[in-house]
């Protein structure tokens, strides 16, 4: 009887692209997604990373011109996407290892522990974004 009143939900199983919008991927889904982009953000800025790292450390004149080349806005936007990236895959990191150890892997912790990645990791984020521009 329980059966008969349920509505009948969509199944995507071949999605198309005009059905992209209809589709609500769960937190767990959006936190994997996000983990993959950022993983690929750091990998493909690695030779930026590097390079600013070069440039603090080789020499006093080297660290002026590496905070010369910080005091720009685009430059700080940069590594402010770089800051979450990197603070988002390593919290995102931390919950499937927790996932691989079989921590959390129900339906209800898995999309709270996602929604905790998210909120962790934004809010981290804006602090070292806040202490980046400056604010403190």
């Amino acid at each position: 009887m329980a059966e008969a009143v349920k509505q009948a939900r969509p199944e995507f199983r071949n999605i198309g692209i005009g059905q992209l919008a209809r589709y609500r991927l769960p937190w767990a889904g959006k936190v994997s997604i996000l983990h993959r982009v950022s993983g690929a953000l750091l990998f493909l800025l690695l030779p930026f990373i590097l390079y600013l790292f070069e440039q603090s450390v080789t020499s006093e004149l080297s660290f002026a011109k590496f905070s010369a080349l910080l005091s720009g806005g685009f430059v700080k936007l940069v590594l402010l996407v770089l800051i979450w990236g990197y603070l988002h895959h390593f919290c995102a990191g931390i919950r499937f290892l927790l996932l691989d150890m079989h921590v959390g892997v129900d339906k209800p912790s898995s999309a709270k522990s996602a929604i905790a990645v998210l909120i962790v990791s934004l809010l981290l984020t804006v602090v070292f974004g806040l202490k980046l521009f400056g604010v403190f």
